[in-house]
């Protein structure tokens, strides 16, 4: 068997140091650019445990890799999803334990992941206005939700950050309300751009698509920024910049309008367990089969994440004003 690596470094000398693991592909919300309002979930049989999940997280920090954020769907509805966050928190490698979350269950579970060794968390927000929330989420309740964001902020995380989806003709005219009620809050708040993933019937995507140089425009009327660089390493792929007299720092998240594929440092794990090198490519590699062999020793999990470096695409090739090439939804990859 070949010696493993200390490092995952694929064909075009990225170092991979940065897993998101989808822990469920379930969700308490229905949020138009993620689902469909009718979903077909994934066969519970056909989750991976969080046993599993564990696994996984052991052989990635083995190789390296540094940041784990935990997804979904809704990765805070899973059940005894506490007992994984605990277990990753020990990791003695991990210096970076992430999640992102709708912020329906924070209120009663904020102190408890940031007990457990969450560091940071990142929350979707798309509008203020409760009955436009509820038309977004389908489901959600804005009152719950901004109370979770309140309890992550009173439960002392490194950094809460929020996170927004603008869509011509839904919410673009909230961009500034969104920008104030974070930086009264002295928290993080970034833009991304809708990623055309699994077809959907609620809004036309070439007409909705709002990029982040519009975006950028529209805060520029309020605040001056200063910008902090190119995105990767911890902070991901956002692209910050500071806001003056206040500890927030804005960002936006643009795979169609400024391409950042050339500093990507991360995989995805579905809920299945399927390992995708990209989030606008197919390529793919089956860890459940392996995690599920007869044959399974940790070390063959580790040998299959380290050849699956070798069919890491280059890129994506995202085009907001076409058919999506990919058919999965955003709650299949947690983004």
């Amino acid at each position: 068997m070949n010696a493993l690596p200390p490092t995952l470094i694929d064909r075009f000398g990225r170092r991979v140091d940065y897993v998101r693991l989808s822990v469920t592909d379930r969700c308490d919300f229905r949020c138009v650019y993620c689902m469909a309002e009718e979903m077909t979930f994934v066969p519970k049989p056909q989750v991976l445990t969080l046993e599993e999940h564990f696994q996984l997280a052991q052989a990635f920090t083995e190789l390296g890799v540094s940041k784990i954020r935990l997804t979904g769907g809704e990765p805070l509805i899973r059940n005894d999803i506490l007992s994984l966050v605990k277990r990753l928190g020990r990791l003695p490698a991990l210096e970076q334990l992430v999640l992102t979350t709708n912020g329906s269950q924070l209120q009663r579970m904020a102190k408890s992941l940031r007990d457990s060794g969450v560091k940071r968390i990142n929350i979707s927000l798309d509008s203020l206005q409760p009955r436009r929330f509820r038309q977004l989420t389908r489901h959600g309740n804005l009152d719950q939700v901004v109370a979770g964001i309140e309890a992550a902020v009173a439960a002392g995380f490194e950094r809460v950050r929020i996170n927004a989806v603008i869509l011509k003709g839904r919410n673009e005219d909230e961009v500034l309300d969104l920008v104030d009620f974070a930086y009264r809050r002295g928290i993080d708040i970034a833009f991304i751009e809708e990623m055309p993933l699994g077809r959907i019937l609620e809004h036309d995507r070439a007409l909705s698509f709002c990029g982040s140089a519009e975006l950028r425009a529209i805060i520029s009327q309020r605040y001056s920024m200063h910008a902090l660089g190119d995105p990767g390493g911890a902070d991901g792929p956002a692209r910050y910049f500071t806001l003056p007299g206040s500890t927030s720092r804005l960002g936006f998240i643009s795979p169609h309008s400024e391409n950042f594929c050339h500093l990507c440092n991360r995989v995805r794990v579905t809920a299945e367990g399927r390992l995708l090198l990209c989030l606008g490519n197919e390529h793919s590699v089956d860890l459940r089969a392996v995690l599920r062999s007869p044959h399974y020793t940790p070390d063959s999990l580790k040998q299959a994440i380290v050849a699956a470096m070798a069919i890491k695409p280059e890129r994506h090739h995202f085009n907001h004003e076409a058919e999506p090439e990919i058919l999965r939804f955003m709650n299949t990859t947690g983004g």
